[in-house]
């Protein structure tokens, strides 16, 4: 069997179509974006002179703005980046992947840095982390549905981006293998998308009761 028809032979075993040859030329891009490093750097330097510091407002602006930021990312990757990946047509595919993941690779572990690092501080802070504090039982499940979450975007989503994105820069790019790591990628982040629901319920009942 020729390189062709075993490719177009493993594309339908996933329910894929093969990638024609315009896309799977190998792409003129960056894994990783070194123009943006000085701002990822600049944010950690921040983070880490506000822990030093131990000032309030500047540990809950990392925390909120971080969570935010990293919970509107996952809803959207979730449940409307997600959907729309699926559904289109393998170059297009391919190359919204070589223009949106390899920001992904310094935004989302900066955001989770972020929001754990400033939101285990300011637990300290404010006495969260007491057994006498009122809402502990609700603390102690928010600290493992992160930590789930932390650990999903950091050993699973990041490292099947930085797998496509490898693969998309070789000279004759699999498709099948393409396929299971963004199907892999979707189906995760929907996965923490769910999470990040639970979270805010969490978050919620406790800044309200």
């Amino acid at each position: 069997m020729t390189d062709t028809a075993q490719e177009v032979s493993a594309a339908r075993a996933y329910d894929l179509p093969a990638l024609p040859a315009a896309a799977t030329s190998p792409g003129t891009f960056q894994i990783v974006p070194t123009r943006a490093l000085p701002v990822v750097a600049l944010v950690l330097v921040g983070l880490i002179a506000t822990i030093a510091t131990n000032r309030l407002w500047a540990i809950d602006f990392f925390h909120v703005v971080g969570g935010g930021m990293w919970t509107a990312i996952d809803l959207f990757f979730g449940f409307v980046i997600g959907p729309i990946l699926g559904r289109l047509s393998m170059p297009a595919r391919t190359e919204l992947t070589k223009r949106l993941m390899p920001k992904m690779i310094l935004i989302m572990p900066t955001l989770v840095v972020c929001t754990l690092a400033a939101g285990w501080q300011l637990a300290r802070y404010k006495g969260y982390l007491l057994t006498t504090y009122s809402h502990h039982g609700w603390i102690v499940v928010s600290f493992v549905v992160v930590a789930v979450m932390a650990v999903v975007a950091l050993g699973v989503l990041e490292p099947a981006n930085v797998a496509v994105l490898f693969e998309l820069q070789k000279p004759q790019p699999r498709g099948d293998v393409i396929g299971r790591l963004m199907r892999r990628f979707i189906l995760t982040a929907g996965v923490t998308g769910a999470m990040q629901i639970v979270t805010l319920v969490i978050m919620t009942r406790i800044a309200t009761t």
